[in-house]
């Protein structure tokens, strides 16, 4: 169905990658993963046509195949409405209508010609194809499984969220039926119930998927395949089943490596001290005689430790030696201790949070955070959890009751919309304005945030969404909070990083409340979870029982 072969992408004189080849057979899932800036977008571009390769080629089996590629970012055209970025088939079916009835007339006129009939045939079965795209039955169910039934036709799409936009261009892209779907991101801005609809749609999707994805889960529960993108070696390999089988597979390739790596190092060793000795033997014999058979005989252990010496020589540029592994450059954090908290970190007490009084997002919440505790608030888009961070933070005011902070709480907020980062600074003048650092010690620290070298100096609007995630994050451990509150926290980040992440947050002797979509994540962070739900927050002990109680 797809065959790239020995693709390689320059910017310049910039490799983005190289001889990048892959296959995806009809009826496949196949998952694309690797950090950020390894290529994974421009490869799907590519794919769709969208930009040319430097060197290789794309072929698709039929050649006519029909593709449907998402983009991470819908930007629908200035006026449109959500009816035409859904259904931009409706203005190729009026042609195609227009276009029917002037064939019909040539048809009256030449009911014979094989060319006339063919022409009208052809017209008619794609007008009957256009037309299911937009009938309710076909679309409705899509709309309905990704939150936007309740959207209006009429409705401008620029006025959307970006979640909505996003989504707006995955319905589309389901609607249209193609054969083989290219998806960026796809689960970026769903919540967990439009996450697993999707994944069970994708299941039953009679064609092909490639798919970039930083959900574990969603990868475990889609593809069958995975193609890492290596950004060092800036090519690709293959690996059978999802992600966790092939974390697996590295895992054990890589303790393969390092054991053999650790026999070669013992080897060298012995062979350099065997020439040390040899010839520190040899040395010995002669020094310590003027005898010419001793010396004679020197001579040949001093041969003997030569011979010895282009051994090692030999072994050490052989091609069968086996390189040290490479220490990947992923995110690296350190979450150090911070000043303990209160016991109670945060008590919610008949809160209600929205914008409108008479129409609440949510009522009646009684809920407790305690020191320690990772709380993950889980809930659709729009059902107000970032309203509720907001309005613990005070950036909103709340509608009803009241919120208390422990006594040596103190909070760090990492908002969803990134919007806390002053855009006139960059990233070390950031740190320098709210830690006792000197420069070269706030330098040490950003590169372990993946800032290292001249990237201290971008300024932050030049910064990518999960760039400033992580200069948004090293702030609050900057500042030392003992509470973290994350809105969506890892939207943006790649594996790699969402992975360091969770060890981060697992080491973190602080409290934490994190509105998160990731399931990987939340079945592994979560000592709690909250669900927004029939206007409130329940709370549950971890993901299971909320499936179980929503169930």
């Amino acid at each position: 169905m797809l065959a790239v072969s020995q693709l390689t992408k320059r910017y310049g004189s910039t490799l983005v990658f190289r001889n990048v080849s892959l296959l995806v057979n009809p009826g496949e899932r196949v998952g694309l993963i690797g950090p950020n800036g390894c290529g994974k977008s421009t490869l799907l571009r590519i794919i769709a046509g969208e930009e040319t390769p430097s060197a290789g080629s794309v072929s698709f089996t039929p050649p006519d195949l029909r593709i449907g590629y998402l983009p991470q970012g819908l930007e629908p055209p200035p006026g449109a409405t959500v009816g035409d970025v859904l259904y931009p088939q409706a203005r190729a079916l009026a042609a195609l209508e227009a276009d029917l009835e002037r064939l019909s007339v040539q048809l009256a006129d030449r009911p014979e010609d094989p060319s006339a009939v063919a022409a009208y045939a052809a017209t008619l079965d794609r007008i009957e194809r256009l037309s299911r795209l937009i009938q309710p039955e076909t679309s409705g169910p899509i709309l309905a499984g990704l939150g936007l039934d309740g959207l209006a036709l009429d409705t401008p799409a620029a006025i959307l969220s970006g979640g909505q936009k996003t989504r707006l261009g995955l319905a589309r892209l389901l609607i249209a039926a193609p054969q083989l779907l290219l998806l960026d991101e796809p689960t970026n801005h769903l919540d967990i119930t439009a996450l697993e609809w999707l994944e069970g749609w994708l299941a039953s999707f009679p064609g092909a998927a490639l798919i970039v994805s930083h959900d574990r889960t969603f990868l475990d529960q889609t593809v069958t395949r995975v193609v890492a993108m290596d950004p060092v070696e800036m090519t690709a390999q293959s690996y059978t089943g999802g992600y966790t089988a092939y974390i697996d597979a590295v895992t054990r390739a890589r303790e393969k490596q390092w054991a053999q790596w650790r026999d070669q190092i013992v080897e060298i060793e012995r062979l350099r001290h065997d020439v040390e000795r040899t010839m520190a033997r040899a040395v010995r014999k002669e020094n310590a005689t003027k005898n010419d058979r001793q010396r004679r005989y020197a001579k040949k252990v001093a041969k003997k430790a030569k011979a010895k010496e282009k051994r090692l020589e030999r072994y050490l540029e052989s091609e069968e030696r086996v390189e040290k592994p490479r220490q990947t450059w992923q995110m690296k954090l350190d979450l150090a201790a911070v000043e303990p908290g209160s016991r109670d970190a945060l008590r919610l007490v008949d809160l209600a949070v929205g914008y409108d009084p008479a129409a609440p997002l949510l009522t009646g919440i009684n809920q407790t955070i305690h020191a320690g505790e990772r709380i993950v608030l889980l809930g659709p888009n729009g059902c107000g959890k970032t309203t509720l961070l907001r309005t613990i933070m005070g950036e909103v005011p709340p509608l009803a009751g009241s919120i208390y902070l422990g006594p040596s709480t103190r909070a760090g907020y990492l908002s969803q919309e990134q919007d806390t980062l002053d855009a006139y600074e960059n990233a070390l003048e950031a740190v320098l304005d709210v830690a006792t650092q000197s420069e070269t010690e706030a330098r040490t620290f950003l590169h372990c945030y993946l800032f290292s070298g001249d990237d201290v100096f971008v300024p932050v609007p030049e910064l990518s969404y999960g760039e400033r995630a992580r200069l948004m994050l090293a702030l609050l451990v900057a500042q030392g909070c003992n509470l973290l509150i994350l809105d969506e926290p890892i939207n943006h980040l790649d594996v790699p990083s969402r992975e360091r992440f969770e060890r981060a947050m697992s080491s973190f002797d602080g409290t934490v409340l994190a509105v998160v979509h990731d399931r990987y994540f939340v079945d592994r962070f979560a000592t709690r979870v909250w669900v927004a739900e029939s206007g409130t927050v329940h709370a549950y002990l971890d993901r299971a029982e909320t499936r179980a109680a929503s169930g």
